[in-house]
């Protein structure tokens, strides 16, 4: 007589926290979830042209979350994300305009955000400085000299070299823009970088606690301005990406940048605490931000409203990932 073993109730507890365990877990379920809701208010919600869309949408900030992600893993914060970038495009958008050649151009543009990264990273590792007050500073400096470069107007970006990322090939009614392939390519790096070698494991122990990773011989000074200016490279490229989705290089742009970017980084498993987290998860938050600001938009919510939820979602994020830390 065959008898079938029914698995107790603490080996299903155990799978199922198995399962929560895995930290992208929580954040897909999240983005499912948001796709339900919109996908049942709206049937336009996950037609082919509007996953493209989404997708497009999310090109600026998932790659702005890519340098944030880096840094908050380090325990610190970026307020300047959104600036940064901005000044990118308008140092690009101008000198093209004034007939500079785009490849030199947007050169220049990359380097000064990535120098942008290296004097921040440098006041944070070697003065000390907190980097909520550094990066506070940084965004009131480059918000003064966008309005001085372009002189309140903006910059037309028409060159062919500048604008490339948004381009793309058509699969089977499904866009996919150079720019998003080019935002992919870049967590793949740089998921690597954190995973596969030793500055990563150095990144992730100066987070968890600097004085320990110190002691154990990383240096950590060093470490912590290698990611600044990393990120401070990645806002250039961003500002590349964000050239191909804009019509001109305008100082207002990018408003919600810097909200955008660290809710995808909180949203997505990343301890503002430092130290825990990782890229698969802000890539999944930075498409729940692309889907959550696209489904309102298609529900008719004002953009107001959006800024306010997306605000909630932060404020959620961090009190889960409090709690999380108080039971270990």
């Amino acid at each position: 007589m065959s008898t079938t073993t029914v698995p107790a109730p603490e080996e299903k507890r155990s799978l199922l926290a198995r399962i929560f365990a895995v930290p992208s877990a929580g954040p897909f379920l999240v983005l499912a979830l948001f796709c339900v809701i919109f996908a049942s208010i709206n049937e336009r919600f996950l037609a082919l042209q509007n996953i493209s869309l989404i997708l497009q949408q999310t090109v600026v900030v998932g790659t702005l979350a890519i340098g944030q992600t880096l840094i908050i893993l380090t325990a610190g914060i970026d307020l300047a994300v959104g600036a940064i970038c901005v000044l990118g495009t308008i140092v690009a958008g101008k000198m093209a305009t004034l007939g500079y050649d785009p490849v030199l151009s947007m050169g220049v543009a990359i380097l000064l955000c990535t120098l942008s990264g290296t004097v921040a990273g440098g006041l944070i590792s070697g003065l000390k400085l907190p980097p909520f007050i550094v990066t506070l500073g940084t965004l009131g400096i480059i918000t003064a000299a966008l309005r001085l470069i372009s002189a309140g107007g903006a910059f037309p970006v028409d060159d062919e070299f500048l604008s490339w990322t948004g381009n793309g090939e058509l699969i089977g009614g499904f866009v996919v823009t150079y720019g998003v392939l080019a935002m992919l390519l870049l967590y793949a790096l740089v998921w690597y970088l954190l995973n596969q070698t030793k500055w990563g494991r150095h990144v992730y122990a100066i987070g968890n606690n600097p004085e320990a990773a110190r002691l154990v011989g990383i240096p950590v000074r060093r470490h912590l301005l290698s990611v600044y200016v990393l990120a401070g490279l990645l806002y250039g490229i961003a500002a590349w990406l964000a050239l191909g989705r804009i019509p001109n290089a305008d100082p207002n742009s990018l408003q919600t940048a810097n909200l955008d970017s660290i809710t995808a980084v909180v949203i997505g498993g990343t301890s503002l605490f430092g130290g825990r987290g990782g890229l698969v998860g802000t890539l999944i938050g930075a498409l729940i931000v692309g889907v959550l600001r696209n489904g309102l938009t298609l529900a008719g919510i004002d953009p107001l409203w959006q800024d306010l939820i997306t605000g909630i979602l932060v404020i959620v994020a961090v009190a889960f990932d409090q709690l999380s830390r108080g039971r270990r």
